[in-house]
């Protein structure tokens, strides 16, 4: 039989674990050596799957990351693969020990702190993009919206206004036939884009008689009083689709002359605010790009920045890691009242919340939602939860903040943005190609196979760490440069390849009348 050294093949993440996490793939047979002790591997297990490393006994807890992802479904003996076929979940109760750990950032100096190249705006913020923005108000205008971007999609364009980024039109599927919570989410999403720091200035385009009415997002959430005032349309107003594509074609080129007068300048990093999502998860999230991603999180918050988590769903069974660092116990309660929504709102439609992985997840190692929180919330790094936010409310605190949105990335990430985001890190081992205009969003691959497969699609690669090449601590100060890098300016692989005008997916409510 082959046999192999223990440490080559396998990481233990935490001494009171009873699986590791392979490295690389394992052939059955092979015996892995270490430490005076040898495991027969008793399947072939790919990469980023787990192997039993003690014994197991029917109905007893599993341990990954020193915290319980399951129970043995029969016997595990060691070197056995442990997955889908023989780790169940089950209820157990979670210790939420509010604030016990939370502990005192040691802030920079002032003569310390970094700066990026960004863009001042009125309101004191800053943004690391120069768009103008048409938002639709409802699906019924969504087509318009696309025609007048499309009329600014022209080498004519580039050429005449250099310093914007460019004419986005945001668009969804919702707007009429909605209960009242879903169009005041709704709207507040909408808002939310309109005086995004990554906007320069935005066009509200409704049809006319829907129920989410330009006028009323505008005078609910003082968009009025912004600077520049968002322009409002409706396509009916106007006399319908031509007059409404010329119309406001015509308004925002008066807007176009003053967005391209706007320049970069150094800003404090306590003026960025970073969007952290994962999907396309694997095995190797929780060991590599995600915990990498939290020693960033953790130099930005040293800065007086900005971190937001996301996808309540997504740290299910790993929220008491949370409370115990809440800066209040108010802020830890909040978290735990939203795992209590999500938990009546899966029962509410004959669903349970911990089937969360996608098969892409569970064929890249995470067997259950508890597996893969655990390594979710390590993009949060260790410093204290300051606040705890609804669904595209605006993020007013500095420090590590969380916000409620879906474990769909599509949606958790406008409600980043629509929250006054404006940079993204999204970490990944199975390969998203997604971008979220007006938001630069930076790739992160969990393992090597991937970076290299789509290198194209990739901005950094995360499997260093696994390879041996790279500490976790240098990968992390990899992309902690990285942000500062793109928050000035620096292109993200999406943004060259044109991507993230489809993204925009405002989070839906209730039923549909």
């Amino acid at each position: 039989m082959p046999q192999e050294a223990f440490a080559s093949f396998v990481v233990v993440l935490h001494p009171a674990d009873n699986v590791a996490v392979l490295k690389r793939a394992v052939q059955a047979g092979t015996v892995l050596t270490g430490g005076g002790s040898s495991i027969t591997a008793a399947h072939d297990m790919p990469q980023g799957h787990k192997i039993a490393i003690a014994a197991v006994s029917d109905g007893a807890p599993v341990r990954k990351y020193g915290q319980v992802i399951g129970f043995a479904r029969g016997g595990i003996a060691p070197g056995d693969h442990v997955h889908l076929h023989n780790l169940a979940m089950a209820d157990f109760a979670r210790d939420y020990q509010f604030c016990v750990d939370a502990r005192p950032v040691q802030y920079y100096a002032a003569d310390k702190r970094r700066y990026f190249q960004g863009y001042p705006r009125a309101d004191g913020r800053a943004g690391t993009r120069n768009y103008v923005a048409i938002i639709s108000s409802v699906n019924c205008s969504a087509s318009v919206a696309r025609f007048v971007a499309d009329r600014f999609k022209t080498p004519e364009f580039r050429r005449d206004f250099p310093n914007v980024d460019g004419v986005v039109a945001f668009t969804h599927k919702s707007g009429c036939a909605a209960g009242d919570d879903a169009v005041a989410l709704l709207q507040r999403t909408l808002a939310g884009m309109a005086r995004h720091p990554n906007i320069y200035a935005s066009l509200l385009l409704g049809l006319g008689c829907e129920t989410c009415q330009v006028r009323l997002i505008a005078e609910r959430h003082g968009l009025e009083a912004g600077t520049p005032r968002p322009i409002l349309m409706t396509i009916q107003e106007c006399g319908g689709i031509s007059k409404t594509v010329e119309a406001a074609t015509a308004a925002l080129r008066k807007l176009l002359p003053a967005a391209d007068a706007q320049r970069r300048r150094p800003e404090p990093l306590s003026k960025l605010v970073l969007a952290e999502n994962c999907g396309g998860s694997d095995g190797n999230s929780g060991i590599t790009a995600n915990p990498a991603l939290g020693l960033a999180a953790d130099e930005l918050v040293r800065h007086r920045g900005t971190v937001v988590l996301a996808e309540t769903p997504e740290i299910y069974g790993a929220e008491h890691l949370l409370t115990r660092r809440a800066a209040t116990r108010e802020v830890g309660e909040k978290l735990v009242t939203l795992v209590r929504w999500w938990e009546e709102h899966a029962r509410s439609h004959n669903a349970t919340i911990d089937n969360n992985p996608t098969p892409g997840n569970k064929e890249g190692g995470l067997t259950n939602i508890i597996e893969k929180s655990l390594g979710a919330v390590a993009k949060g790094g260790q410093t204290p939860l300051m606040a705890v936010y609804e669904y595209a409310e605006q993020i007013a605190a500095s420090g590590l903040c969380f916000m409620d949105t879906p474990g769909f990335d599509a949606a958790s990430m406008t409600g980043l943005a629509a929250g006054g985001c404006t940079i993204g890190v999204f970490t990944t081992g199975r390969g998203s190609v997604s971008g979220w205009k007006p938001m630069p969003c930076i790739k992160v691959a969990t393992n090597t196979a991937l970076f290299e497969r789509m290198s194209d699609d990739m901005d950094l690669n995360a499997g260093t760490i696994l390879d041996g090449t790279e500490t976790l601590e240098q990968v992390g100060a990899r992309i902690f440069e990285k942000m500062i890098a793109v928050a000035g300016g620096e292109r993200t692989k999406s943004e060259l390849a044109g991507v993230g005008d489809e993204e925009f997916a405002p989070w839906e409510l209730g039923p549909t009348f």
